[in-house]
């Protein structure tokens, strides 16, 4: 039996605003095992990229635990919170916003291993290999993050996760911006580094079809809730709950 790499347990988000409050997330719990990815699923506003930015503790939980590999790491911070992002790494879906406009590509993939006090040159190297393990050429270090299409910019970003061999990668909606060819593409990239890496994923994404194609179990999120839980083909072909039916009737 594999080992459980990542644990939610009972996870709620409540956002403030004056008087009034908003609970994104409700009460969510889940595990993921190594090499396995894990689909979340559900319409606009149902609490999937909130879910992310709490696993990468971008937002701090209003209640509940994330374990990773056994650690808990729910009110990490500094150091010990670094370390964390060793492990696990997030690729947004607006990937030109995720790099400094100002600076090349290849210094933004090679900033965290220089962070990790790895020389120059070998960082440079590296750069290099991970372009070309993403499917660019050396050349797109040199680049800008204007100069490049949305398919090429979101291949350097997953370049960059990739930088500190992590064990697990959260992609928010990584391929929503881009158009259906090249959404394609992608996820031919991220089912090889799967298989090659033996990496893990949490897949958030509103396409039906492809988590079908890439995720091993399915959450289906609304209102902020676990709706129901599953395989891919369990889910699209025998949903048990009328808001999944629904769901799927309106993407497929």
């Amino acid at each position: 039996m594999t080992e459980i790499l990542l644990e939610a347990e009972h996870l709620k988000k409540i956002f403030l605003s004056g008087k009034t409050s908003l609970t994104a997330v409700d009460d969510v719990s889940f595990s993921l095992r190594e090499g396995e990815c894990l689909g979340i699923v559900g319409e606009s506003g149902s609490g999937k990229s909130t879910i992310a930015r709490l696993l990468t503790r971008l937002l701090e939980p209003t209640e509940g635990k994330i374990r990773l590999l056994g650690e808990d790491i729910t009110h990490m911070s500094g150091k010990k919170l670094r370390s964390v992002y060793q492990k696990m790494q997030m690729v947004f879906q607006m990937p030109a916003e995720s790099f400094d406009p100002r600076r090349t590509l290849g210094n933004g993939i090679g900033e965290s291993l220089r962070n990790m006090g790895i020389s120059r040159k070998e960082t440079g190297k590296k750069v290099e290999e991970l372009l070309v393990l993403c499917g660019l050429t050396p050349e797109y270090a040199g680049r800008y993050p204007h100069e490049i299409s949305g398919g090429e910019c979101q291949r350097a970003a997953i370049a960059r996760a990739l930088a500190v061999d992590p064990l697990l990668l959260i992609c928010d909606e990584a391929t929503s911006a881009l158009d259906v060819t090249v959404q394609k593409q992608i996820l031919e990239l991220l089912t090889e580094l799967k298989e090659k890496k033996k990496l893990s994923f949490v897949f958030i994404c509103h396409d039906l079809a492809l988590v079908q194609r890439f995720c091993d179990r399915v959450l289906v999120m609304h209102q902020g809730k676990v709706e129901e839980t599953g395989t891919p083909d369990e889910i699209i072909n025998h949903p048990k709950r009328e808001y999944t039916k629904i769901l799927i009737d309106s993407v497929l």
